[in-house]
């Protein structure tokens, strides 16, 4: 099954490759955007855009996985209709034809019949590309095919990806907004349990060739079944929980100051009294960035301990292609407002986020969103250290308050 894994990876490449594309023209980028249709719209932001970009790679996703795996296209869901509309108010059904020839054909519908812009994302949505990862390669493990559920978000942080920011400077390597916080996001999940078993974040905007202006990324996996735990991240991110990060940093390994070795990334839109619960528990170490994906990817990279977010505007796709990788790491994402209710005495097990179930009495997006908020981490031992703090200084000890 590392060969759907490695599928996955090459349409991830081919979905960068589009983005990417997208972006090279000014002019052609215009044409793209869409305010999207209100059963859709995430109410986190008060305009919600989908681009053809979007909607592209998810079809690309969707069609190269069928044309692999016969059957596993219909497992695949994601935040996008393929629906698009174009300026003359045309209706197109969005799709990935089985020639260039097609392909450009449809896209000059959607681009009011800009042939050079049509036959350049053709070009892109139909070359091959291929992946080698010689951890990949090793893997042995057989994952019944039936059992698989995909979630896809094609683009994550549209916004910063519309916005087009290119010289965003990092603070102690996280960037607060800019290209380098849009991810595409492909989450593996058990249709029968709901936990997340492949994930891949594909991160198109890295580094600027500063003469051409060309941009290069970079792409992260990570696999968990049956006991069988493998990342493309091995061995360079530390495993450290609140006391190592402690003594790092101060010497000191008191209970009273352990927690101030944690870092927390967050969004611009938290509520104030985590803010301030967070302010006790990481002092300075709190970052700011956009995208859920991205603000999870800086867990997965080391670059913050916590990613933590309270509010119910993160969605399925958003967080199960980086709630696999932790979880092949020795994290995981759980459940924010059951985490503070529960007894860790009582209750052993984390209420891990799942990705097989809708939210009861939900419509349109809503049906799929982490309602009780979010912990991303690395660490469990990590994890109980720092809620323990935080349940300390929430006042109230409620998120939604």
């Amino acid at each position: 099954m590392s060969d759907v894994l490695r599928e996955l990876l090459c349409v991830a490449e081919k979905a960068a490759n589009i983005a990417r594309a997208c972006r090279q023209q000014e002019a052609l980028f215009q044409l793209l955007i869409e305010e999207k249709k209100e059963g859709e719209k995430n109410k986190k932001f008060t305009v919600d855009f989908k681009t053809l970009a979007d909607v592209l790679v998810q079809e690309v996703i969707k069609q190269n996985m069928e044309n692999k795996f016969p059957g596993l296209g219909e497992k695949i869901s994601g935040e996008e209709s393929n629906e698009f509309t174009n300026d003359l108010g045309e209706k197109i059904i969005m799709k990935l034809c089985s020639t260039e020839e097609e392909t450009v054909e449809l896209l000059s519908k959607v681009l009011d019949g800009n042939k050079l812009a049509s036959e350049a994302l053709a070009r892109v949505v139909h070359q091959d590309v291929s992946f080698s990862d010689p951890t990949l390669d090793s893997i042995r493990i057989s994952i019944p095919q039936d059992i698989l559920g995909i979630w896809v978000d094609p683009i994550d942080s549209t916004y910063q990806y519309i916005k087009g920011s290119a010289d965003i400077k990092p603070d102690q390597g996280i960037f607060p907004s800019g290209l380098q916080c849009v991810t595409i996001l492909i989450g593996v999940y058990d249709i029968q349990t709901g936990m997340p078993l492949m994930g891949v974040i594909n991160q198109p905007f890295v580094s600027q060739d500063p003469n051409t202006l060309r941009w290069t990324g970079q792409c992260y996996w990570g696999l968990s079944y049956m006991g069988t735990n493998v990342h493309s991240l091995q061995p360079s991110i530390p495993e450290r929980d609140g006391s190592e990060a402690l003594s790092r940093l101060t010497g000191n390994t008191s209970p009273e100051a352990e927690s101030q070795g944690f870092s927390a990334v967050i969004s611009t839109s938290e509520k104030e009294t985590i803010k301030a619960a967070l302010l006790h528990i990481c002092g300075e170490r709190i970052f700011r960035a956009a995208g859920a994906g991205y603000k999870s990817l800086c867990v997965v990279q080391g670059l913050a301990d916590i990613y933590i977010f309270s509010e119910d505007t993160t969605f399925k796709w958003d967080s199960c292609a980086a709630h696999a990788i932790l979880r092949s790491m020795g994290g995981g994402m759980v459940d924010l407002k059951e985490c503070l209710e529960r007894n860790p005495e009582k209750e052993r097990d984390l209420p891990q986020l799942v990705y097989h179930v809708a939210n009861k009495g939900a419509t349109g997006v809503d049906r799929w969103a982490n309602k009780g908020g979010l912990i991303a981490y690395r660490s469990r031992k990590q994890l109980e250290t720092f809620l323990s703090s935080l349940i300390q200084n929430l006042v109230p000890a409620d998120p939604s308050a």
